[in-house]
């Protein structure tokens, strides 16, 4: 990876599947950004309902949706994407994961998981960064972005865990180990599925 490419600007695989064009360009920009994050918050709200029988914990497609739509929409609108995400869950609709059951609005998202959900943001624009300046269109990256974004949403979790909880708690051992293996399965899904994309609508072009 050089300099070029990191400088470099692509287009996303949303702006490629469904391009802004016409006369009102600007406009149909605008409408399709706002119809993609809605569509996209109701994909994570799916997203975070989902568990699948894993060991040593069950996994959960949450950060899975978050990190693809990063990938997907770029770092503006994927950031803006969970942001919307964020908001609806802040207003009482349960779209977290063990929601209604653990609560609901600011006080659900207050609680231990609040760090990973600010980490969500942070995830989504990381690989949305990534994804603009190339690294979707092959598996090595792309599996490098998702580690990158990995990383940047389970810093503010765990250390959110270590400031309610006290750093004298196993603090890594509640919020991080466990859910690695399923991460790396995670991982491995997006950055194969990404790049075989690109391959078809470049076979379709």
């Amino acid at each position: 990876m050089t300099m070029i490419d990191l400088q470099e600007r692509h287009d996303t695989l949303a702006a490629a599947l469904w391009p802004s064009q016409g006369r009102l360009a600007e406009m149909n920009g605008v409408l399709r950004a706002s119809l993609l994050a809605v569509v996209g918050s109701l994909f994570l709200w799916a997203c975070a309902k989902i568990q699948v029988p894993f060991y040593p914990v069950p996994l959960t497609m949450g950060t899975f949706g978050v990190l693809a739509i990063g990938m997907a929409f770029g770092w503006r609108l994927g950031a803006a994407t969970v942001i919307l995400y964020l908001a609806e869950g802040a207003m009482g609709l349960p779209v977290f994961a063990g929601t209604p059951e653990k609560g609901i609005g600011l006080a659900y998202m207050a609680g231990p998981t609040g760090g990973y959900l600010l980490g969500y943001v942070m995830a989504a624009a990381a690989c949305g960064w990534l994804a603009e300046r190339g690294w979707d269109r092959s598996v090595v990256t792309a599996a490098l972005a998702m580690l990158v974004g990995n990383v940047v949403l389970y810093l503010p979790g765990v250390l959110w865990l270590g400031v309610l909880f006290g750093w004298d708690k196993p603090i890594l051992e509640w919020g991080l180990i466990p859910f690695i293996p399923g991460d790396v399965l995670k991982l491995a899904l997006v950055s194969a599925s990404l790049p075989l994309v690109w391959k078809l609508l470049a076979k379709r072009g």
